[in-house]
């Protein structure tokens, strides 16, 4: 039975494992990648492996997790921001840029593996349901956030925008990786922002802000404002 290490040389020896286990599946496929690969490579024995990981199966649904933490830090920041067409501007903005230093060559990490792995056996499809409900929680989230604002439509369904948006970033990405170009990536993301743009609340309709308490404004010219009686 695997065990969880608890001493820092024990996750060291875990993390090396799976870094090197996610990097060659990465380059390779999971299909070429052995057992024997991945202990060449992290340096490690049959029975250190086995130590932190029951079988084959499940160092990869392990790197399937490890792969989905990877990608949501590096998206933390914007994630934690689309609660307006700004904010959402700017994380599409920054999934464009990670694509174009990739050469539009890297596709996305947890749907290639998805791709792989999806219909290997329940417990790694579960993983990648899970992955992606991880992926577009704070997209929901912020969603509802500008729907209570008065910013989206009242009769938006949020969760099936926001299911929309993330087909658009798969299908962009995995256009981009086939086609070699982020131009495939930014026509997706258009879209997306085309549905998200229809879904906004017409303007004359949007909630007015709160109003201010405090002493009447006072003009440029100097003169006082005084409510009308």
């Amino acid at each position: 039975m695997a065990h969880t290490p608890t001493t820092t040389r024990g996750r060291a020896t875990r993390e090396r494992i799976l870094g090197s286990a996610a990097d060659l599946i990465q380059r390779r496929g999971v299909a070429a990648v052995t057992l024997d690969d991945v202990e060449r490579a992290a340096g490690v024995g049959r029975s250190q492996l086995y130590h932190y990981f029951d079988d084959r199966d499940d160092l990869i649904r392990s790197v399937v997790h490890s792969t989905v933490d990877t990608v949501l830090a590096a998206q933390e920041p914007m994630l934690l921001e689309v609660d307006s067409l700004a904010g959402i501007d700017r994380w599409f903005d920054a999934i464009v840029a990670n694509g174009t230093r990739q050469d539009a060559v890297g596709g996305c990490a947890i749907g290639s593996l998805a791709a792989q792995l999806g219909g290997r056996d329940d417990l790694t499809r579960q993983a990648f349901v899970d992955a992606f409900a991880r992926w577009e929680a704070p997209l929901i989230a912020g969603l509802r956030r500008m729907q209570d604002s008065g910013e989206l439509r009242p009769d938006v369904n949020v969760t099936e925008l926001a299911d929309l948006t993330m087909a658009a970033i798969q299908g962009g990405l995995l256009l981009a990786q086939v086609r070699r170009t982020p131009d495939q990536l930014r026509l997706a993301l258009r879209g997306a922002r085309a549905a998200l743009q229809d879904a906004l609340t017409p303007c004359p309709e949007r909630r007015p802000p709160a109003a201010q308490h405090g002493p009447p404004a006072t003009p440029t010219d100097g003169r006082t404002t005084r409510p009308s009686t």
